[in-house]
């Protein structure tokens, strides 16, 4: 796929106050340590993640992802009456139905005539509503489209920990199914995207290409369909060390048909902001695309995996942090259980981006070199 008039113009980004350290969660997981025998620091030496993020228990989806878009329509300046197209694109939802969009749609005052619906496809699900409201804005359809996704990991870290605990099944090989489950952090993200003749930044979304394996889509599941409000308590196995595998096999097919679709070399992508899943998995995946690890952006050792909102809050931190510099050409490097791929470039020009973080004083990018930040950038509040 390839675009020509499509600008992704700015970004939204909430983050928890709450912090889970890897050994708080370990120091949880007592009585399963001690009964299997297994020593403590294990998880953040598997994972690469020191801790994860946790909304408060009565905040729904739809309370951050309101939030996130809203701070992305700012930091965009485009009226909401100029949407004609509202997606929200992650796992997390208030309810079966309706739509959490309906609530987001209505809270922001968008008009009538935009459509508004949910989109769900795992960690990919903001790609796949970019993709989407791209077709859209290119065909002529729609003017501008806003994207949201708010992915909370409470009811699954607790359920989780619960099962480990209490669950006398578990075993030293059947644990590693659970891994996975522990580094889910939870974060809210809002993308604007828009016609060129709208754009203040002209950062272009150029193309990028799918690719399905779906040999693989057991390799990851949850329990039965439930929304993230009304009391969800889902359970997750995941075979990681396949799933990595496959995955990054997955990956590198995209991204060798993702350059001949774009017509970029390797050498043309500038950066790179991955799904943020955890060290080993970063680091194999760079590999696998010949790609430096100095050109990646990373927000995993400190947000763990936050499913669908973990590549554009990456994005949008990076950008931030100045990072992703005026003239940089972005790969934005999609893999989802399923197992899916989805890989995007853009031309990167200037950014805006409007973001809320508890703990940014702390947070590692906070002090990155800024030099190629936009005079224009809306700063972190």
């Amino acid at each position: 796929m390839q675009f020509q008039s499509v600008c992704l113009e700015s970004l939204g980004y909430t983050l928890p106050a709450q912090s889970l350290s890897s050994d708080e969660l370990e120091a949880r997981l007592e009585p399963l340590y001690q009964r299997l025998r297994l020593p403590p620091g294990r998880l953040e030496l598997m994972t690469g993640i020191k801790e994860r993020r946790l909304w408060e228990p009565d905040q729904l989806p739809g309370d951050l992802s309101i939030e996130s878009g809203r701070r992305a329509l700012e930091a965009a300046d485009i009226s909401p009456d100029r949407i004609g197209l509202l997606i929200h694109a992650s796992v997390c939802r208030d309810h079966l139905e309706p739509a959490t969009a309906c609530r987001v749609h209505h809270a922001l005052g968008l008009p009538e005539d935009c459509f508004a619906y949910d989109v769900s496809n795992a960690c990919l699900g903001v790609l796949n509503g970019i993709v989407q409201a791209a077709n859209m804005i290119e065909l002529g359809q729609i003017e501008a489209a806003l994207v949201v996704s708010s992915e909370s990991s409470r009811g699954l870290v607790e359920t989780t920990i619960e099962s480990l605990n209490h669950d006398p099944r578990w075993t030293r090989q059947s644990v590693k199914l659970a891994v996975a489950s522990l580094t889910i952090g939870s974060a809210s993200v809002g993308v604007v995207l828009c016609h060129e003749s709208l754009s203040r930044t002209g950062n272009r979304v150029l193309g990028g290409h799918a690719v399905a394996r779906t040999a693989h889509h057991k390799l990851c599941h949850s329990g039965a369909d439930e929304a993230a409000g009304d009391g969800m308590h889902p359970l997750m196995t995941t075979d990681s060390e396949r799933l990595m595998a496959e995955g990054i096999a997955t990956g590198a097919a995209c991204f060798e048909r993702f350059l001949a679709e774009t017509g970029l070399s390797r050498d043309q992508i500038d950066k790179t902001c991955c799904h943020q899943v955890g060290a080993a998995h970063r680091k194999a995946m760079l590999e696998s695309l010949a790609r430096p690890v100095e050109r990646d952006f990373a927000t995993l050792e400190y947000l763990g995996n936050t499913g669908s909102a973990a590549l554009p809050v990456t994005l949008a931190l990076g950008a931030e942090a100045g990072f992703y510099e005026s003239g940089d050409r972005i790969g934005l490097l999609g893999i989802g259980s399923g197992i899916n791929s989805v890989m995007l470039a853009l031309q990167w020009q200037e950014t805006r981006v409007s973001g809320f973080d508890p703990h940014a004083a702390r947070m590692p990018w906070s002090f990155a070199d800024a030099r190629g930040r936009s005079q224009s950038s809306h700063e972190s509040v």
